[in-house]
């Protein structure tokens, strides 16, 4: 590992994958100075602290998971100031990025093979709280979005619906309230979405997406109602409550279908990785 005053090897490192490393302290400082990184994953480590300040300043940062930590404090605004993930204008596209990795099959047989990843925002599993940020609906090229598992309150912001290129929303296991913004049924490629083990309320949006999620999508918030529900708008009695442990992550072999159907093609790693991302 370098030192946080020396990178010496590191200035051109574009993905940066630290999972399960065991690694304990808070997020390096050193990492500030890879200004070429892409994609950084540091989750299932025992990191403690804050998201530091300079996140936004990795200018071509477009994949960040650092789940399963113990990190603390409100979601930062300057993760909503990443550059790759705010604006068509500073991406170049918007589907998955593609890199050429490695692939070693044999000592004597080496290949180079394209690989893609899709644009990633996961802070899942830590414990983290406050609100959800209204400025996260500046991260327009996102793709997926993991919130789930922390002890986040408030509403879902409404600005949630200018994600327009999000296909996986994950709030699951807060403690946000009020309803569920009408407008997010415009999020025409949402495909995967979570809230269960929240305390919502109101009418659950139809049209859009959300006429194809299941119910298990919703599990655990009583106040809500919907066609999907055993508690349909307009009737007195709600089901009961089912509550998820902190740490328990089953729910989460649905995301990894859904993902995996969009991203999970071509190369076995992008499987590999998805799964690990999302399972």
């Amino acid at each position: 590992m370098p030192q946080d005053d020396r990178i010496d090897g590191f200035e051109n490192l574009q993905v940066l994958d630290m999972d399960g490393c065991q690694l304990s302290g808070k997020i390096p400082l050193w990492i500030s100075r890879v200004t070429n990184l892409e994609m950084l994953i540091l989750r299932s480590n025992q990191l403690i602290g804050l998201i530091p300040g300079w996140i936004n300043s990795l200018n071509h940062l477009s994949f960040m998971d650092v789940s399963n930590n113990n990190l603390i404090g409100e979601i930062p605004l300057t993760l909503t100031e990443m550059p790759m993930l705010k604006s068509t204008e500073n991406s170049s596209h918007l589907g998955p990025r593609v890199f050429e990795l490695p692939l070693y099959i044999d000592p004597s047989l080496q290949y180079l093979a394209d690989t893609s990843f899709p644009l990633v925002l996961n802070l899942s599993n830590n414990n983290f709280t406050g609100v959800i940020p209204p400025q996260i609906g500046q991260l327009k090229v996102l793709v997926a979005l993991d919130f789930s598992f922390n002890e986040l309150s408030g509403q879902i912001p409404g600005s949630v619906r200018n994600l327009t290129n999000l296909q996986v929303l994950d709030l699951s296991n807060n403690n946000l309230t009020g309803a569920i913004p009408a407008a997010l049924n415009s999020l025409h490629f949402l495909a995967a979405f979570n809230v269960s083990g929240n305390d919502l309320e109101g009418p659950i949006p139809s049209g859009g997406q959300f006429n194809t999620f299941e119910s298990s999508s919703f599990y655990g918030n009583t106040k809500l109602c919907g066609s999907m529900l055993i508690h349909k708008c307009g009737s007195a009695e709600a089901p009961p409550a089912i509550i998820l442990s902190k740490k328990q992550t089953d729910y989460k072999v649905a995301f990894v279908t859904a993902f995996s159907a969009f991203f999970g093609v071509g190369v076995l790693y992008d499987q590999t990785v998805l799964s690990r991302y999302f399972g």
